[in-house]
């Protein structure tokens, strides 16, 4: 072994403390915890397959479930180039930067804990009742002006002091407070409490044990492994359709040509979901390929651009600043906190509550279904902004993805819009049915995808929660007999998904079993319900959000109405 290979896993080997870590966060160091190594990738950053984004919410983080789950062995293990260190014993989360979280340099910390030793005694005496386990207090429960604690004021709490004081009156008062986010927030987070496992650290890991064991299970009984002739029975269903779309098509059916377009496309996300998630193969440059022939070549979306956002979203499942996939104003809030502005960290812009979004969230119940139905033109003006802008890893091993994504968007636009729309349809009236048909009868996969989060919690439970505790509390199953697995494409089985997501589809069934069993072994509730229970939720979920939209308008008229808006 030469000398640096030497000196390389000496430093590997060195332990770092806590407020070293922190310190090195605070000089703007993008590091976090696998498998009890210290991960410093700032070099990888900008290199990232999934983006940039997905590495920062685990930044101070152990995010050692979250990469298991979503890579691949040999992408762990060439991680390991990025290892400066270890820690020793269990690791307490910090709130990551892009979450709000704010990091001390050394010699802070340094000052902070020497009066932490200094009045530990009298803080024991004091609080001893308190004080049950050695987790960082909850950013929404306790006080966040400790000098251990790293979080940030949520909104609903940074308005309860100007909420409570807009009105003199006592109706006023008690009607506006009633209403605040504040208020509508701690419910939320009680309503969790009371369901779902403690949140203390030794619950939490519990959990996370047994969940590790699970997967081990899982990977014993061979259900990583991919069954091709599955994808062979997928692969000659879409050729049914598309070589249906071309019959009729040929003879002027053009209505029902658009029917199996639509079709076709909707069969086809569910392979490029599989092979976006590196289901298939477990090559990431195999699946990668195949995702995006099938996803940009034949159906006009970028796959780059749906795993970007899909990684965020399966580390940050149903968070209102952080998950792309719930972020849908002016047109959806699944949580009254949309009605706040919030900022959106993933697109870095506030999603304004303005007056167009105002009428639309008082009718988001029953323009749900409408406005899915064309939700498809809005991913390809999401595809388009990934791909022209540059938003993906210009360098590194998916530096050529864009330009094979470029050259498949041009390809399936010469295709579909070209030949067959405006060559092989000869009116413009049936071009627009043609168009729309094929459109909107993909809307099903629209529904499918935002049915198993928008009726799931969204409440934020804090740093020591565990990754499989949120996935479970964050997302929804659909039952459904295995004759219709075909129509759902693997999306009725969610909450198995997120907690394992580099499983091919055909095999969430048999896993299903398995983690029905570890939510009852752990006590966490297992959300369940038929397609049209699933639905009937959705809908509920949107019309108790836009109630409470309403009568938040109302307080804020009454306020307005009697003058006390100067407060």
């Amino acid at each position: 072994m030469s000398g640096a290979s030497v000196a390389r896993n000496g430093r590997r080997e060195r332990v770092y403390r806590r407020d070293e870590i922190e310190a090195m966060i605070a000089d703007g160091n993008h590091i976090f915890i696998l498998d009890d190594k210290v991960m410093k990738v700032d070099a990888w950053l900008k290199y990232h397959p999934g983006g940039d984004k997905a590495i920062k919410h685990m930044i101070g983080r152990d995010a050692t479930d979250e990469a298991h789950a979503i890579h691949s062995a040999g992408t762990l293990k060439r991680m390991d180039n990025f290892q400066i260190g270890r820690i020793n014993g269990p690791w307490l989360n910090f709130l990551p930067p892009i979450q709000g979280g704010h990091f001390r340099p050394l010699e802070i910390t340094e000052e902070a804990t020497a009066f932490a030793t200094s009045t530990a005694l009298e803080l024991e005496e004091q609080d001893s009742s308190s004080r049950e386990s050695s987790a960082e207090p909850s950013p929404v429960f306790d006080p966040a002006n400790g000098p251990h604690m790293r979080s940030r004021k949520s909104h609903a709490e940074s308005t309860s002091s100007s909420a409570s004081s807009i009105s003199s009156l006592d109706v006023e008062e008690k009607t506006t407070q009633e209403t605040t986010s504040e208020n509508m927030t701690r419910q939320a987070i009680e309503h969790d409490l009371k369901v779902y496992p403690a949140l203390d650290v030794k619950t939490q890991a519990n959990i996370m044990t047994k969940y590790r064991e699970l997967q081990k299970r899982i990977e014993a009984e061979g259900l990583y492994e991919c069954r091709y002739t599955s994808y062979l029975i997928e692969a000659c269903r879409y050729t049914l359709f598309f070589v249906l779309c071309l019959t009729f098509l040929h003879y002027g059916w053009y209505k029902t040509s658009g029917l199996f377009l639509g079709i076709f496309w909707h069969q086809l996300v569910f392979t490029a979901h599989d092979t976006g998630h590196v289901a298939v193969t477990h090559n990431y440059q195999i699946d990668s390929t195949i995702g995006m022939i099938v996803a940009d070549w034949l159906g006009g979306l970028s796959l780059g651009w749906w795993k970007r956002s899909h990684n965020v979203h399966h580390i940050i499942t149903n968070s209102c600043e952080h998950d792309p996939d719930i972020q849908h104003l002016p047109f959806f809030a699944v949580s009254h906190r949309f009605m706040s502005s919030l900022r959106s960290t993933y697109y870095d812009r506030i999603m304004s509550y303005d007056a167009f979004a105002k009428i639309m969230i008082n009718y988001q119940h029953f323009l749900y279904y409408p406005i899915l139905c064309f939700g498809r033109f809005n991913l390809y003006r999401l595809s388009w902004e990934y791909i022209l802008l540059g938003l993906g890893p210009r360098k590194g091993p998916a530096a050529w993805h864009r330009w094979f994504e470029l050259a498949g968007q041009i390809f399936f636009w010469y295709w579909f819009g070209y030949q067959m729309v405006y060559k092989c349809i000869p009116n413009g009236w049936d071009r627009f049915a043609f168009v729309m048909i094929s459109h909107i009868v993909t809307m099903p996969v629209h529904v499918q995808i935002t049915l198993s989060h928008f009726a799931m919690s969204t409440a934020d439970l804090g740093v020591t929660e565990s990754f499989p505790q949120r996935m479970l509390r964050t997302t929804m199953d659909v039952d459904c007999p295995q004759w219709l697995d075909f129509f759902h494409g693997g999306l009725q089985f969610q909450a198995i998904h997120h907690l394992y997501p580099r499983i091919p589809r055909h095999n969430l069934r048999r896993t299903q079993k398995l983690v029905m069993q570890f939510c009852k072994d752990v006590g966490i509730p297992y959300a369940i319900y038929g397609f049209g229970d699933g639905n009937g939720k959705i809908i509920g979920k949107l019309g108790d959000v836009a109630k409470q939209a309403r009568i938040l308008a109302e307080c804020q008229r009454v306020i307005v109405e009697s003058g006390e808006m100067g407060h």
